[in-house]
């Protein structure tokens, strides 16, 4: 049976090469017995892949017993698994056979296996090692001959690294990895896979399919979907019941993403940017050097204040305060390029004040006019406060008196 073929007989749809290949490893490992490994993000259809291998495999005719391990309490999930004896705790009126021993010969599919406590785990072990286990409250071993299937959406490596999976588990489990991909990763397949909801839905309610603008299709693959296809799923049948116009723009969709998340999951623009290959790394250095940048005119501003201030000691000395608040916005903003940056790549030389004087000299040509700056720096504290000297005289670190004198000095209207 080809790819093709497996795909209309369990209803999956889309073309990627990552799903054809999860597919293909399903059916090759199918004639075997080996444990097999499903992992992927929530929502991404693992439950699809153990029906494959257990139908097109030689137990297709036994039990298939799907367990969703996260949904147990842990205190009953070994009766659960492996039964227990009549007696065995409080509440156990008679002997129960567990899904090992029902499944007999047959599969069981453990979803959400990295949910399973450690005393579980070690069951579970025992059973891919030798084929038995023992009832809760009894003492007598058990046999049986199962294909066990599992998937999870955690990381099991990193689970296994804390302490939360047992290692010796997670091999024998994943003697067979398949990986799902995420809906983002398939993003050929995501306006097919509205196009089937919404038909599917439109027969259910009795009303016309319903249809999605240009723009609106833009924004459905370009929507990073967290919750894969069961959130697509669930937009569609939202979409399909509510809206009385069956042509959805994009503005339409919007409403029935998640708003706390719409901004995040988005793809972010960059307006600067000619080339949309640039990686996320690539615009976090262009930021941060275009911030080196703004850090080096702050600089040359501190040295053309305090060059003033040398060759004027007669001047107000509330211009102390506006020279220690540039100074202190400087540190602030190399700081954090110190913590952000490469120190390979750059790498800011913070001086003193006795320093700065001493090469002032070498940068005399590149100095900027103080005058201009200090006019720049008032009008925005104005406009940021609405012309409320008060608070932006606060703000620059002056008195109201010294910020009307400037106001005056510089003619800014306010």
């Amino acid at each position: 049976m080809d790819t093709q073929q497996i795909k209309q007989r369990f209803g999956i749809i889309g073309s990627s090469p990552m799903l054809d290949r999860a597919i293909n490893i399903a059916a090759q490992v199918a004639l075997t017995d080996l444990s097999v490994l499903i992992t992927g993000e929530s929502g991404t259809g693992k439950e699809v892949m153990p029906q494959i291998i257990h139908q097109l495999g030689s137990r297709k005719h036994n039990k298939y017993i799907p367990v969703n391990c996260g949904a147990i309490p842990e205190g009953t999930i070994d009766s659960e698994l492996f039964g227990h004896e009549k007696g065995a705790f409080t509440g156990a009126h008679e002997a129960r056979k567990g899904y090992f021993e029902v499944a007999d010969g047959g599969t069981i599919f453990l979803d959400e296996v990295g949910e399973l406590p450690l005393s579980t785990q070690a069951r579970l072990l025992r059973i891919l090692e030798t084929g038995e286990f023992i009832k809760v409250g009894s003492s007598k071993v058990q046999k049986t001959e199962v294909r066990i299937v599992a998937a999870t959406n955690v990381k099991l490596a990193e689970a296994v690294k804390k302490g939360k999976f047992r290692e010796d588990l997670f091999y024998r489990l994943n003697t067979v990895p398949i990986v799902l991909p995420s809906l983002r990763e398939r993003k050929e397949d995501i306006h097919l896979l509205f196009r089937k909801f919404a038909s599917d839905f439109a027969s259910k309610y009795r009303m016309p399919t319903v249809q999605l603008l240009p723009d609106a299709i833009e924004l459905l693959v370009k929507y990073h979907w967290p919750g894969n296809i069961r959130q697509l799923k669930n937009v569609a049948e939202q979409i399909s019941v509510i809206e009385s116009n069956r042509e959805i723009t994009a503005t339409t969709l919007l409403n029935y993403l998640p708003k706390d998340v719409t901004a995040q999951n988005l793809p972010a623009l960059y307006q600067g940017a000619e080339n949309s290959d640039l990686s996320e790394r690539d615009i976090l250095y262009k930021v941060l050097f275009d911030l080196k940048d703004d850090v080096n005119e702050l600089k040359k501003l501190v040295f053309g204040i305090m060059n003033s201030k040398k060759s004027n000691l007669t001047e107000n000395d509330e211009n102390d305060s506006l020279i220690k608040s540039i100074q202190h916005l400087y540190a602030k903003s190399t700081a954090e390029i110190e913590e952000n940056t490469n120190p390979e790549v750059y790498k800011p030389k913070i001086i003193s004040s006795e320093e700065a004087f001493d090469e002032h000299e070498d940068i005399e040509e590149e100095s900027l006019s103080l005058a201009d700056k200090e006019k720049e720096m008032i009008l925005k504290s104005l406009q940021k406060h609405n012309n409320r000297r008060r608070k932006a005289a606060e703000e620059l670190g002056i008195s109201e008196r010294t910020l009307y004198r400037k106001i005056k000095e510089y003619n800014i209207n306010e």
